[in-house]
């Protein structure tokens, strides 16, 4: 079994507690509370639900960025007897993640507000659970220079990605001798056999209606889109060290096949399983071990048919932008993230069509160049990250003419 390096457990932040992520997290760590210790957990807003999560995991802190909710937590814990101690401000995240005490982060913060504590935990060399792809998007060479600098060990928590180390060798040094490409598989979605001509009046209900996971909303839209795949391809361009051209993707309606290695003899390794993001989380929890993940074994038999098709680029636009801000200057994967967020809170909030988030998301990427020299800095990608902010709301406000 796997302790801390004093033989304890080991100590977990989840940073994005209250989200599907976190919320799995936490599930697999209560079930091995021997091997495990929740130190630290993070919420944006959901203070009720970080609440009842102090309440049940006893972290030694809970951060809340907003200095009123972090009040009302701290209000709540008081009335509990809860010893847990409240830090607030958005910097309160990486002085968990880099806590001297923590062993293990969990990175499941949603959008770019997650680059700044995983940076922190890399450069502090922290077992590194990434399921912010953002991080990678955003901080891609940056990111990768911190986690090799701080002697981190990073893992990847998306299903296909840790579907893809999985079916890697532990010795990253032969990755590119075995290799040829990737195969990033995709459910489709719910509009994945709707005609593109109707997608305009696609409602926010519709889009988080996904057919196989359970996830947030942000991500529901996402994966609607296609964009998740999007920002996934660009993450395993970071993670696995290939090129544009060896990562592949393919729709797979069962989400049985979370993804594939082609290897340079045309074999295929791929890693099966039900639909559930336990399985992945207790892989990194663990790794090199295996522990119960809570999951469900996969039965062959209620799910005899395993089916592909082609990502078409007509239904799913957002996908093959991926490769095009990959080829393009550094910085433009960290815009076309930035205009995807601002699309997607448009469109929940009720602003912005369904079928204008790929188009704003296109037009910003193609409109706004990055500068030099602002990718080699947390200080310049959160100044890109701004100003792709306001140039996409700029051309938000034309597509609303």
């Amino acid at each position: 079994m796997i302790s801390s390096p004093s033989g304890r457990p080991q100590r977990v932040c989840v940073l994005g507690s209250t989200g599907s992520i976190g919320g799995n997290t936490l599930d697999v760590l209560a079930r091995h509370p021997e091997r495990y210790e929740v130190f630290a957990l993070s919420a944006m807003s959901r203070v009720d639900d970080l609440l009842q999560q102090c309440a049940a995991h006893k972290p030694r802190y809970a951060v809340l960025p907003d200095v009123g909710l972090a009040g009302q937590l701290r209000v709540g814990l008081r009335e509990r007897g809860l010893s847990t101690e409240v830090l607030d401000g958005a910097h309160s995240l990486a002085t968990i993640a880099a806590h001297p005490d923590v062993d293990v982060v969990m990175a499941a913060i949603v959008g770019a507000a997650g680059l700044e504590p995983c940076l922190a935990a890399a450069r502090a060399g922290k077992k590194l659970l990434l399921a912010n792809k953002e991080a990678l998007v955003v901080g891609g060479a940056l990111f990768m220079r911190a986690v090799e600098e701080g002697g981190a060990t990073l893992l990847p928590i998306d299903s296909e990605h840790s579907a893809i180390f999985q079916c890697l060798p532990e010795d990253r040094k032969t990755w590119h001798q075995r290799v040829d490409h990737i195969v990033l598989t995709a459910s489709g979605g719910p509009f994945r056999q709707r005609d593109p001509a109707t997608l305009r009046e696609v409602t926010p209900e519709q889009a988080c209606a996904h057919p196989n996971w359970v996830m947030g909303r942000k991500i529901s839209v996402d994966s609607a889109t296609m964009m998740n795949k999007a920002l996934e391809v660009i993450e395993a361009r970071w993670l696995f060290s290939l090129r544009p051209e060896q990562i592949k993707v393919v729709i797979h309606p069962q989400s049985i096949i979370h993804s594939m290695v082609v290897c340079r003899d045309n074999s295929v390794l791929a890693q099966l399983g039900t639909p559930d993001m336990r399985v992945p989380i207790a892989y990194g929890l663990s790794f090199p071990e295996r522990i119960e993940s809570g999951a469900q074994t996969l039965d062959f038999l209620a799910k005899p048919t395993l089916t592909f098709e082609e990502a078409d680029e007509r239904r799913f636009p957002g996908l093959h932008l991926s490769w095009q801000a990959l080829r393009a200057a550094e910085g433009s994967t960290a815009v076309l993230n930035a205009a995807n967020e601002e699309a997607v809170a448009a469109f929940l909030a009720g602003s912005l069509r369904f079928d204008q988030i790929s188009q704003l998301n296109r037009e910003c990427m193609q409109t706004l160049q990055p500068e030099a020299g602002e990718c080699d800095s947390v200080e310049g990608l959160l100044a890109l990250d701004a100003r792709a902010r306001r140039h996409a709301q700029t051309l938000m406000q034309r597509l609303r003419a």
